[in-house]
């Protein structure tokens, strides 16, 4: 192995180390920001490709001069033989040629070029992906075919959406005007039902209850695609009306007095909240820095076993933070207590995720339900109360969070997080918080999230907690 890396070039030497954060990875498809590491190792494969043709065609080139000036040679030679051989300097050269000159050739034309590509492709096989890595790939171009109803020739020809597109951001801008157009079609028929006193009172409340209701029966695999692809339940504009944003200072807390931040409710029920800006850029970028050497396959609790296994359900890569590794989380962890009102010290480390090819997680209880009593046994700080989710990355699409059972969609943007109650205040859990992170149709897709437990809440009063009852 000594012999094999001082005969690479100096390159390669080099590759080798960076190639030692890859060697403990596998299941790249599970994650896009370690699957970008796959790129520069292609592309160093490359290098080495070209250095290897380079040596191929410098071997060629003396071969292809030698042959020109003996043809040319012989050629002169052939003509009459006796009278060039009659000049004794002609006659010592064919002897030194054919004695010593074409053994040289030979050898020349049998040296190996290929060593330094060989074995630098050698080193860099053991990192490459493996089967299960194209399966899964091959597996998310289909759930992606499935979810967002893409045509097989729309998958073939890579022709997805691209947001910054010139001509989908015409589309955008004219789809914008037909709803708008379409709204205030919709509000004059309206008023002009109101004028005319043809209201059907009868007809409006079966409309009402139609739509919820219809959507209730649609199976929760079908309504969690819904909703990924931006359909399923609209909220009346009577609950709408109840959804703020506003300045929000946590209770009159002495950090955010004169600084409040910007909170918006995203829905009544469950109360989802989001606040904006929650998060620099620097420390989004400092997290991702932290995480992705650690970053490993994202396990779910077994209920059989109780212990951690992964699942086709959750393709995505995860990573724990603590304070100890940068004093930055400690600081983020008491900005979530401060807006939440929670206890940080029995919450879980805060989790990094980063999705793959297609990265999804099925819907899911954040909370261990009553059939698993010994969910968070281990841990000793009682369920999951409230989840933090910080958005660290924007999605060019898809990538939402849905709540299935109440039709709630909660999208993707960089710098701000939402939060949400998964317990009532009696303990009980609350069973409309079942989610999913919908699979990432283009983009890649990063995520911090805070499991705030129910020990050490006991003194506590949560900002927010009416809501949640």
């Amino acid at each position: 192995m000594l012999w094999i890396r001082m005969e690479l070039p100096c390159w390669c030497l080099l590759l080798l180390s960076c190639l030692q954060s890859l060697s403990a990875h596998n299941d790249f498809f599970t994650s896009i920001g370690q699957m970008t590491d796959l790129l520069y190792t292609e592309k160093d494969l490359v290098t080495s490709l070209k250095d290897y043709i380079k040596a191929e065609e410098s071997k060629l080139e003396q071969v292809k001069r030698w042959a020109d000036k003996l043809d040319s040679l012989t050629a002169t030679a052939t003509q009459d033989p006796e009278g060039f051989l009659g000049h004794p300097v002609n006659a010592f050269k064919l002897m030194k040629r054919l004695n010593t000159e074409w053994g040289n050739l030979e050898s020349l034309v049998l040296s190996d070029t290929t060593d330094g590509f060989i074995s630098n492709l050698t080193i860099q096989r053991q990192h490459f992906p493996t089967d299960e890595d194209q399966t899964g790939a091959a597996k998310a171009l289909l759930r992606l075919q499935d979810t967002y109803r893409l045509d097989a020739n729309t998958i073939s020809t890579g022709n997805l959406p691209d947001p910054e597109h010139q001509r989908a951001k015409g589309n955008l801008k004219y789809f914008e005007f037909q709803l708008e157009k379409q709204k205030k079609a919709a509000d004059a028929e309206t008023e002009k039902q109101k004028e005319q006193g043809t209201t059907n009172t009868t007809e409006k409340k079966k409309v009402k209850k139609r739509s919820p209701k219809t959507f209730s029966l649609i199976p929760e695999r079908k309504k969690y695609e819904m909703l990924c692809r931006g359909e399923g339940i609209r909220m009346t504009p009577r609950r709408q009306s109840r959804l703020f944003c506003r300045y929000y200072d946590s209770n009159r807390n002495p950090k955010y007095v004169l600084g409040p931040v910007k909170q918006q409710d995203e829905w009544d029920r469950p109360y989802i909240v989001r606040y904006l800006d929650i998060i620099s850029d620097a420390e989004m970028e400092r997290i991702k820095q932290l995480a992705k050497p650690r970053l490993r396959r994202a396990t779910v609790h077994d209920p059989q076993t109780g212990k951690l296994t992964t699942a086709q359900y959750r393709v995505s890569k995860s990573a724990w933070l603590t304070g100890y590794d940068d004093p930055m989380i400690d600081t983020i962890n008491q900005r979530i207590e401060d807006l939440t009102g929670l206890e940080m010290d029995t919450a879980e480390e805060l989790q990094i995720a980063n999705y793959g090819v297609g990265g999804q997680y099925e819907p899911h209880f954040d909370f261990g339900r009553k059939d698993e009593p010994d969910a968070f046994k281990e841990l000793g700080t009682g369920n999951r109360i409230a989840t933090w989710l910080f958005y660290m990355s924007n999605v060019s699409a898809g990538g939402a969070t849905v709540f299935p059972d109440v039709g709630a969609a909660v999208w993707p943007q960089k710098g701000t997080a939402v939060f949400w109650y998964n317990l009532f205040a009696s303990g009980e859990g609350d069973y409309s918080t079942r989610h999913a992170a919908c699979p990432v149709l283009v983009g890649n897709k990063w995520v911090s999230n805070k499991w705030i437990h129910e020990r050490g809440q006991e003194w506590r009063r949560p900002c927010g907690l009416s809501e949640a009852e």
